[in-house]
């Protein structure tokens, strides 16, 4: 009766285990995890270096940006979300326009505004870094205003403040650091 009951036992936890987990390691979907993994950027400026780092985490209302900025000039500087996943430079220009699925005008503070891409300025102490935290609208993959779409993602730190209001860009100054948004 015990060896059967430790048997029973040993074979329950197996089959809990392969249906808890994926070969990944990941919960499957009906467990309380995540659906989707998070994604990551590394940004670096024209010569390379690295300016930063971005996390971006599925979260119930929308997706969860943590950004780390360090190497920066002290003050605040525009962050915006862009709809292509390129960062070359010259300029960052690769990186195509601000994240805009419903054709918004730019900034919170402007009149039908804001892009989805708009984030709060990352303002960068006197040692130059600076952490930022903000939930932005939509979907990181999947669904009718993904982040990462066929052609991927960046997100771009600019050399000046963004003002809210100008549209398209908030008047904020060159593209001075970019990364590609990578999912999982």
């Amino acid at each position: 009766m015990r060896r059967t009951l430790t048997l029973c036992l040993l074979g329950t936890t197996v089959a809990l285990a392969a249906c808890s987990m994926d070969g990944k390691g990941m919960r499957s979907a009906g467990s309380t995890a995540m659906a989707a993994p998070p994604a990551s950027a590394t940004l670096t400026n024209e010569a390379g270096m690295v300016m930063g780092t971005a996390t971006f985490t599925p979260v119930k209302d929308g997706v969860r940006l943590v950004v780390e900025g360090k190497g920066l000039t002290p003050g605040a500087h525009g962050l915006h979300i862009h709809t292509v996943g390129r960062c070359e430079a010259p300029g960052f220009t690769s990186a195509g326009p601000h994240w805009n699925p419903t054709n918004m005008k730019h900034g919170k503070d402007a009149p039908g505004g804001p892009h989805m891409g708009d984030v709060p300025n990352l303002i960068a102490g006197a040692d130059g870094t600076g952490r930022l935290e903000a939930t932005l609208p939509g979907t990181l993959t999947g669904g009718a205003t993904p982040l990462i779409d066929a052609d991927g993602a960046a997100i771009v730190i600019h050399a000046a403040a963004d003002d809210y209001t100008t549209d398209p860009s908030g008047n904020s100054g060159g593209r001075i650091a970019c990364g590609v948004i990578n999912a999982g």
